[in-house]
């Protein structure tokens, strides 16, 4: 058994990813991660989380990409999806913003909630460029591998998908651009949604109406960007 088949991975990323799980550094990832749960570190999101922004978004149904840095490093927080949070837990500001501009977009009213379940299972993947983050130690991960996964992550949409909208937030987001195919992929560009940044550019950026409208363009279907009133507890 190759380290790739003990993944819970959803077929598509499975077929187009397996052979990163037998890369040098995913097996140094991987060693790095079991000495840090074994001294005591709580890291998170839990493990069984950790892929479920691909679990959620089949590589084939891929239709936004939205990319983040570090999951968040609070308890209970993080559940593999990048700026979402685990239902219960109080909405993380950036996601706060990134609301305000879906109010000012397209008159969305503001979600009680910060799960954003509902626009994975649309096509939006929601990835965090490390996938793990030892708590309350904001990108204690971030050079121990995770960022040659996901640049491949992202290559891998940018050439085997067609028509994809890329939003690139803030500089960390925006250095991923080069791994993108730009002439049949729509790249979107702002600041970040932080509090620190964002009413420097991010909100007035109208991404989510672009978003619509370039799918829309290439006959694809648009993401109902409004968010279930209510959502369940995670099991």
């Amino acid at each position: 058994m190759t380290a790739g088949d003990r993944v819970k991975l959803e077929a598509g990323w499975k077929a187009a990813l397996s052979n990163e799980f037998e890369q040098p550094y995913m097996k140094q990832l991987g060693e790095f991660l079991r000495i840090e749960k074994a001294a005591g570190k709580e890291v998170y999101p839990p493990g069984p989380m950790i892929f479920n922004a691909f679990n959620s978004t089949p590589l084939a149904q891929v239709k936004v990409v939205i990319i983040g840095q570090d999951p968040y490093h609070g308890p209970g927080q993080a559940h593999g999806m990048c700026f979402s949070v685990q239902p219960g837990i109080a909405t993380p500001p950036s996601l706060l913003n990134i609301y305000k501009e879906l109010k000012r977009d397209l008159n969305i009213d503001i979600a009680g909630h910060g799960y954003l379940q509902s626009w994975a299972e649309q096509g939006v993947l929601l990835l965090n460029t490390s996938l793990t983050v030892e708590r309350a130690n904001a990108g204690s991960h971030a050079k121990k591998g995770w960022h040659l996964f996901t640049d491949k992550v992202i290559e891998t949409v940018s050439r085997q998908q067609q028509h994809v909208v890329f939003m690139l937030w803030g500089a960390h987001a925006q250095s991923k651009e080069k791994l993108i195919d730009s002439t049949k992929h729509l790249v979107l560009r702002s600041v970040h949604p932080s509090p620190l940044s964002a009413y420097r550019g991010f909100i007035g950026n109208g991404h989510f109406s672009r978003a619509n409208k370039f799918l829309q363009q290439h006959e694809l279907p648009t993401i109902n960007w409004k968010l279930p009133a209510e959502v369940q507890p995670l099991s």
